[in-house]
């Protein structure tokens, strides 16, 4: 907008780019909570610098209304309007700030650093718990009574500032809904801050407070006579290319609708030339539809990874042409299919076994995505394979960059357990079975891990055999032998053999030792 030195609202769109694409991500790491805070004071502190630049302005329009009168009286009526409109709403924002801050606090007591801020509770209390319909709704009408106001007291003179005020303030359709990514409404208000860590919320909502304050920046200046409709000419010196996405990054196999557009929107005119390659592929008339200062993309998002955008795009102006350069990324993430639910009491592996986990961080894509840890192995994609060695407890560590080359780093614990002790078995019958004398003579003893989650195959070894008032008999294989035999035709119907020491091994992990294995006691019919 005229009367800045910098471009304040490209730089705030670039530090939120940063928000909407670690969101995606839901485990958060300190250092990228502490970096939502650092945007947070950011996005604060620019608040107060177009403050400051707006009390200037209403101050040179009531000295001019004073001095001058004429037009200046209904600019400064215009101007007082909008000062008590806009305060009204920005006031508002800053009360639910406090609000939910001091709410947070008061819940955890020692809650100072950002880096705390992951929870979003104090929010959600108040515009989704139950009975929470009047807030939401309240703050709502909010928005878009200040929307339409602006509109009616301005946007007429000016019909191209209607198309950026709505966008501002955009809450969705009629019903406060927008589309999902399934087609489906969805809340506005839910989507943008149900269930998102506090200060990410803190950040949204400051951001707020700034479309706010530009929007009276953008009356007041024009107000002033610097005209909303920038010049016509289009060059290098006073327009930047900008990738406008709905958001900051794709699922695999959605459509990429992101519109390359110039830093300056109103009055631009179509391309002339458009030179633009995706990923060093060139685009065509097919990828794209020329719009008002820019093309709108309708290419495939491809595949999971970070995408470029480069060229340039052409306009001719008064006879001479300019090109306008463009250099834009945008990631794709793999679309997710199932939630992610865990107990945290239940980080277990076992040794002895090839313990299957999947290692991923959601909103990154697989082949950026790093583990590792004594006995882990990569098996494809997210899916990794763990043979713990010795020790009661192993340590994971996953890491893996944002597309915006943030690193995240997490580390997990696990448990070290031995596989449970098998119980002995005949017939596939533990404990206590009762059997004819016939039966048991060719019978097979074995072992099985009852309620065990690994399909593991046991494979019996050795065991003894006792009959009451004869001697042991040591046995190698899983059936009776001949001496075993010849004993079990001298027990007596009602009596009970012994079946234990029963040694297996598995034969996938011959090394590894099982526990002790319960005995099986049968009680003979005949």
């Amino acid at each position: 907008m005229a009367g800045a030195k910098e471009t304040p609202r490209q730089k705030l769109i670039s530090l939120m780019y940063l928000v909407f694409i670690t969101m995606l991500a839901l485990n958060v790491s300190k250092e990228v909570l502490d970096g939502f805070g650092q945007m947070y004071v950011k996005i604060s502190d620019a608040n107060l610098r177009v403050a400051d630049g707006n009390t200037n302005l209403y101050e040179n329009i009531e000295v001019n209304a004073q001095e001058k009168e004429g037009k200046w009286v209904g600019h400064d009526r215009t101007a007082k309007q909008i000062k008590k409109e806009s305060d009204a709403l920005y006031n508002r924002i800053a009360e639910i700030i406090t609000t939910i801050t001091e709410k947070q606090r008061e819940k955890d007591p020692e809650l100072k650093e950002y880096s705390q801020m992951d929870k979003g509770e104090a929010l959600d209390v108040i515009f989704f718990k139950e009975g929470s319909d009047v807030a939401s709704k309240e703050f709502l009408d909010m928005i878009q009574n200040y929307k339409m106001k602006v509109i009616q007291v301005f946007g007429s003179q000016y019909p191209e500032y209607i198309e950026l005020v709505e966008a501002r303030f955009y809450t969705g359709d009629q019903n406060n809904n927008i589309k999902n990514k399934d087609g489906q409404d969805t809340p506005w208000l839910n989507s943008n801050f149900e269930g998102f860590p506090l200060v990410s919320s803190l950040a949204k909502l400051s951001m707020m407070q700034n479309d706010v304050r530009q929007t009276e920046h953008d009356v007041l200046t024009t107000l002033m006579g610097k005209e909303l409709k920038m010049s016509s000419t289009v060059n290098e010196s006073n327009y930047i290319s900008l990738l406008k996405t709905e958001k900051g990054a794709y699922y695999q196999g959605e459509t990429f609708d992101g519109s390359i557009v110039l830093g300056r929107k109103g009055g631009a005119q179509n391309p002339n030339t458009v030179n633009l390659t995706i990923d060093g592929r060139p685009l065509t008339t097919n990828d794209y539809d020329l719009i008002a200062g820019g093309i709108k993309l309708k290419i495939s998002a491809g595949n999971p990874g970070d995408h470029e955008i480069k060229g340039d795009l052409v306009f001719l102006s008064e006879g001479k042409e300019s090109r306008i350069p463009v250099n834009q990324s945008f990631a794709v993430i793999s679309k997710p299919n199932s939630a992610v639910i865990s107990a945290d009491k239940m980080n277990v592996v076992y040794r002895g076994v090839e313990n299957p986990m999947t290692i991923s961080i959601p909103g990154i894509p697989d082949n950026k995505v790093s583990a590792s840890a004594p006995g882990l192995k990569k098996a494809k994609g997210s899916k990794y394979i763990m043979t713990p060695g010795k020790g009661r407890e192993i340590t994971i560590s996953a890491s893996g960059s944002m597309p915006d080359g943030q690193k995240i780093t997490t580390t997990t614990k696990f448990r070290i357990k031995d596989i449970p002790a098998p119980q002995g078995t005949v017939r596939k019958q533990s404990g206590s079975v009762t059997i004819p004398k016939s039966s048991l003579a060719i019978s097979s003893v074995g072992a099985m891990l009852e309620d065990f989650d690994f399909d593991i195959t046991l494979k019996t070894v050795s065991f003894k055999f006792k009959v009451p008032g004869q001697p042991t008999i040591n046995i190698k294989g899983n059936k009776l032998d001949a001496r075993a035999k010849s004993a079990l035709k001298r027990a007596k119907a009602g009596q009970s053999v012994q079946i234990f020491d029963i040694k297996v091994v598995n034969p996938k992990n011959p090394s590894y030792k099982f526990k002790k294995i319960s005995p099986v006691i049968c009680e003979l019919v005949n």
